[in-house]
């Protein structure tokens, strides 16, 4: 699939949520409420945390939002739009993230998930994160997942 991709700005934010809507409204029956990135601040999410933006022929087709943190990266938020689904586009972000974890010095990957979006959980296994901890909390149970990266190569 090809694809380019650019940070985002103030003026994406209206965009990114519409995205990221569409994205998890499948995950609504399955859990019954909306998933928290369909409720999240995007205007602020742009202005505090990296959100690299995925265009195909023009049109955002999926994002990554990444948080640095001390000694990794976390990733707050993959979304692809429904009609991208099954091209590779979420694994190339997923691999753009371990690229900028790397760039940033990390040799770590961190992401969470709820338990109940098991396709999630099982593409997250396949490309490489393991199953840290699993919490039950107010919304479900979160599942913490990590992946190390080997240093770069200088």
């Amino acid at each position: 699939m090809r694809f380019t991709l650019r940070r985002a700005v103030a003026a994406d934010a209206a965009a990114v949520r519409a995205v990221v809507r569409d994205a998890y409204a499948k995950w609504v029956p399955v859990i019954g409420r909306e998933p928290k990135p369909m409720t999240a601040n995007y205007n602020t999410a742009i202005r505090l945390n990296r959100v690299d933006l995925a265009h195909v022929e023009g049109e955002l087709a999926g994002l990554i939002e990444t948080i640095d943190r001390s000694d990794h990266l976390l990733i707050e938020n993959v979304a692809v739009a429904p009609q991208q689904h099954g091209q590779g586009l979420g694994r190339a972000l997923m691999a753009h993230a371990e690229t900028v974890a790397r760039a940033a010095g990390y040799r770590e990957v961190r992401l969470y998930t709820n338990q109940r979006f098991e396709a999630n959980v099982q593409l997250y296994l396949r490309l490489g994160y393991s199953i840290d901890r699993e919490e039950e909390g107010p919304l479900g149970v979160t599942v913490y997942m990590s992946k190390s990266l080997p240093a770069a190569v200088v």
